[in-house]
């Protein structure tokens, strides 16, 4: 079958036709995922009303996150949580290559976590998903390593635009989160991959929108000052929401043992869920509440229901829901259970919009209200591009989500302001940004994603000739003899690199004879440039080789002789890799 592939299908073609097959794979395991939520909620509720005020919202999402860490950790035996960042890293890492189970395990877990009220979304596991059905379709043909990073980003875009309806924004994704280039070679095929996926979702769950919105208040240009300030108000709140899901993240890591990350987690969940109910799952529900202007019907199934006809205990309420979806959502995934940030972000951006307008109308400084509904439209695009870091996405997504283009200025202000006030404290994105503290993160700058794919390992020589520090000249003489390098390391007899002897430098002595029992290594080796440490990235590498001015510097592992690595060596494995990488 492959050879007579290679015959009669050229690699364009038959990409292309890889991309058509990963999208409808891609848009039907978003439908699947979907249903599975559903079905988990509907079972949910059948035992409860979930109209009157419960305590089962104490037991539900313990017992989601509890079935999902089980499920993780007996039959999946492997981290699938975080998962456009694993997307991101086994692009950068693994060559693009998922294992089978991926292609099935965030569905099941995170099914199972959001259809029981976990406080998180389905887009990170959709993404995980369709990715690992790119790349694992792509390791059956025997594809070469940038063929199945773009089938990655095929299948993510293609996850995305599924779960969404929502073919843009699934194509601007895998531009800026997953830093795919788009070029002449990489652009069909995730067209083709995100349209597939989102007219299979449309076939099988109807050409409808995700949120409710009706603009029923014209935006006009004199509206323009506030939403500016919205924008900037929505970059300390996405500035807010990432530095406490990183803060959360600390927090668990330093849990080792996992019952007793499920106990935190299910403790801060279930006690968050019990006093603000709209934390419950998903959360599209208050966020299609806010976009129809209802925000007293947040209080409904609370505590405080008996409040909301109250205008400022209403305000204070919708802001502590903001203040503590960050919280929720770390504690869903660090007690165990499986979900993304996407709907989270959406979730604070819709309230972050809301709360912004609201309090401005009841302060009275204003002459015409503000449409609250407009504004919680603009603040999801708001929070979504801060948090992401993906401004353009963070607009089509909000559009093509609500149909609400006749708003696409104001939300393309708000969108740049927070992304640029975002920014200018965090530099990377919620899901690229542990990976660029790793220095394992691939960018649209080509220098630094080449030496990103390149490892240290396959660069790395070994075929100098090691001399002892104890060894008369004569031994070196002999050593140099038999040697094609002229540059030789000087390593003890606990095997650690204690200098080097470099030819040029004993050039004027070797050829005298009377010195050959009077002269010893130790007296003419000289002390190394710099020492590379085994496992050191490649940027930094490079970073040692401008600093020290060095054609070869050697690597060590906790101070053990390893061998050298030269700049030719370097420049040839860049050549190769970057040939590799374009798609053109």
């Amino acid at each position: 079958m492959l050879a007579w592939r290679e015959k009669h299908i050229d690699d364009k073609t038959f990409v292309v036709m890889l991309a058509l097959v990963v999208g409808v794979g891609s848009g039907l395991a978003a439908v699947l995922l979907k249903f599975l939520i559903e079905w988990m909620a509907h079972l949910v509720q059948m035992t409860t009303k979930f109209n009157t005020i419960h305590y089962q919202y104490l037991i539900f999402p313990l017992v989601g996150i509890l079935l999902a860490a089980l499920y993780v950790r007996y039959v999946v035996r492997d981290n699938i949580s975080h998962g456009v960042t694993r997307v991101l890293y086994s692009i950068a890492l693994k060559k693009s290559r998922l294992k089978i189970h991926n292609m099935y395990a965030s569905l099941v877990a995170s099914s199972m976590t959001i259809g029981f009220g976990g406080s998180v979304g389905a887009e990170g596991p959709i993404v995980f998903t369709g990715a690992a059905i790119g790349s694992n379709l792509g390791q059956q043909f025997r594809l070469s390593p940038h063929t199945l990073m773009l089938l990655v980003g095929c299948g993510a875009a293609a996850g995305i635009a599924g779960i969404f309806k929502a073919p843009i924004a699934g194509l601007l994704f895998t531009v800026e989160v997953l830093m795919l280039d788009l070029t002449a070679g990489s652009a069909v095929p995730l067209i083709v991959a995100s349209v597939t996926g989102a007219t299979v979702s449309i076939i099988f769950t109807g050409y409808n929108v995700e949120f409710m919105f009706s603009q029923s208040e014209a935006f006009y240009t004199g509206r323009i000052p506030y939403v500016i300030m919205l924008g900037i108000f929505c970059g300390f709140v996405s500035l807010y929401f990432s530095k406490m899901i990183e803060m959360m993240e600390g927090l668990f890591g330093r849990i080792k043992k996992p019952r007793y990350r499920f106990v935190l987690g299910a403790a801060v969940l279930s006690t968050l869920i019990f006093l603000f109910p709209p934390l419950y799952g998903e959360g599209y529900a208050a966020i299609n509440n806010l976009l129809d202007g209802n925000a007293s019907a947040l209080l409904d199934t609370s505590l405080f229901e008996h409040m909301k006809d109250n205008v400022w205990f209403v305000l204070i309420f919708i802001g502590l829901l903001g203040a503590t979806k960050a919280f929720a959502t770390s504690a869903t995934n660090g007690g165990g259970g499986v979900g993304g940030t996407f709907a989270p972000s959406l979730y604070v951006g819709c309230i972050a919009g809301f709360f912004f307008a609201y309090l401005l109308n009841n302060l009275g400084w204003l002459g015409e209200p503000l449409s609250t509904k407009n504004f919680a439209l603009m603040g999801m695009t708001g929070v979504m591009a801060g948090v992401m870091h993906a401004p353009l996405m963070a607009i089509f997504l909000t559009a093509e989500m609500t149909g609400g283009y006749d708003l696409f200025l104001p939300l393309l202000i708000v969108s740049v302001v927070s992304y640029g006030t975002c920014r200018v404290f965090i530099p990377y994105g919620i899901y690229t940004r542990r990976l660029a503290q790793r220095g394992e993160l691939l960018t649209h700058q080509k220098d630094r994603s080449v030496l990103t794919l390149l490892k240290m390992d396959s660069v790395i020589e070994t075929d100098f000739v090691s001399v002892n520090p104890e060894m008369s000249l004569k031994d070196m003489v002999g050593a140099i003899s038999c040697s094609h390098r002229n540059l030789f390391p000087v390593i003890d007899d606990k095997g650690m690199l204690v200098g080097i002897v470099q030819l040029d430098d004993i050039r004027n002595i070797m050829f005298r004879p009377d010195l050959y029992r009077r002269v010893f290594v130790h007296q003419f080796m000289s002390k190394p440039p710099a020492k590379l440490e085994l496992g050191t990235s490649m940027e930094q590498v490079m970073k040692q080789f401008d600093k020290t001015g060095a054609w070869n510097l050697p690597v060590v592992a906790a101070g053990k002789y390893v061998g050298f690595v030269s700049k030719s060596k370097i420049f040839n494995s860049y050549r190769q890799v970057l040939k590799h990488y374009s798609y053109d």
